[in-house]
């Protein structure tokens, strides 16, 4: 197993860009995972402020990074840079994968599919079930593309305000056949909706380091017995409403394993190897368990 610190001429450079980024476990994540596969490769953050983003891309281009992952803000700002989109990337208008092949760079989105590839995971099937969405920021987006394109029979986009909810709705109904609405967070129309969804989404920060204390999104008392609880904060690893969930006898799902999957899509994407997800997943936990030692709170 190669060390990543033996760099030299011929290391190639991949890593991730936001806005902060400091706080990303994505470079322990993925060394791990590059130095288990015996590569000459190094993952780096890269914090970029939003005025500097067309001078990084151009910065990746001259300095030859294989690949950048891309997180907030600049999701939607790099879709508008690349050479060309994923049939994804292109339908939401967001990129969070950059390939870059000999000055060519090429955008995607995984972020829905490594979602829909951890609930499938936990043993949670999509088609025709009924699905509620919390949320319609960037990343509920990609999980509303993603729930959608996999056969979900209704989806309720639920969110505090409803003309977002609305935009992220007629996005996926321009793109998929499905039966697709939005309604107000504090409502009726969104109690209902969840208690007779299927599987549930909190695509909101709503608990997420260091907020962990937050009361959940939801009352508990919208849940019921069965149903699939996700949630896409993975710190802390168990949120207020995968706590409400536990409860309720509903089946709680943290956001772990879809940042290990749209991780791995993405280095599978550069390297053209599988990517070695046991060691993701071992590497997330332990940077995961030294953010939440006490003495770190």
């Amino acid at each position: 197993m190669r060390s990543i610190v033996e760099l030299d001429g011929e290391t190639r450079v991949v890593g991730v860009i936001g806005w902060p980024v400091r706080h990303s476990l994505s470079p322990a994540m993925q060394n791990a995972a590059i130095s288990a596969l015996g590569l000459n490769w190094i993952y780096v953050p890269y914090e970029v402020s939003p005025t500097r983003l067309e001078e990084a891309l151009d910065g990746m281009r001259a300095l030859g990074i294989t690949g950048l992952n891309v997180t907030v803000p600049h999701k939607q700002g790099v879709a508008e840079l690349v050479d060309e989109l994923g049939e994804t990337a292109r339908a939401l208008g967001a990129v969070n994968t950059i390939w870059n092949k000999d000055g060519f760079l090429f955008g995607y989105n995984t972020d829905g599919d490594g979602f829909l590839r951890a609930l499938r995971e936990s043993g949670e099937t999509v088609e025709g079930k009924r699905a509620a969405l919390i949320g319609a920021g960037g990343s509920g987006r990609a999980v509303a593309y993603a729930l959608a394109r996999d056969g979900v029979s209704a989806l309720t986009i639920v969110n505090r305000t409803v003309q977002r909810g609305l935009e992220v709705a007629d996005l996926v109904r321009e793109h998929v056949p499905v039966d697709v609405s939005a309604v107000a967070l504090n409502s009726a129309e969104a109690e209902a909706a969840i208690r007779e969804a299927d599987i549930i989404v909190d695509s909101t920060p709503c608990g997420m380091y260091p907020d962990v204390d937050a009361p959940a999104v939801i009352p508990g008392d919208w849940l019921r017995e069965g149903q699939c609880v996700c949630d896409l904060v993975y710190t802390p690893r168990e949120t207020s409403l995968l706590k409400l969930a536990r409860a309720r006898n509903a089946r709680p799902l943290g956001g772990t394993g879809m940042l290990v999957y749209q991780g791995a899509i993405a280095l599978e994407r550069w390297t053209g190897m599988a990517a070695p997800v046991d060691v993701m997943k071992d590497a997330l936990l332990v940077a995961l368990q030294e953010r939440e030692r006490p003495d770190k709170q």
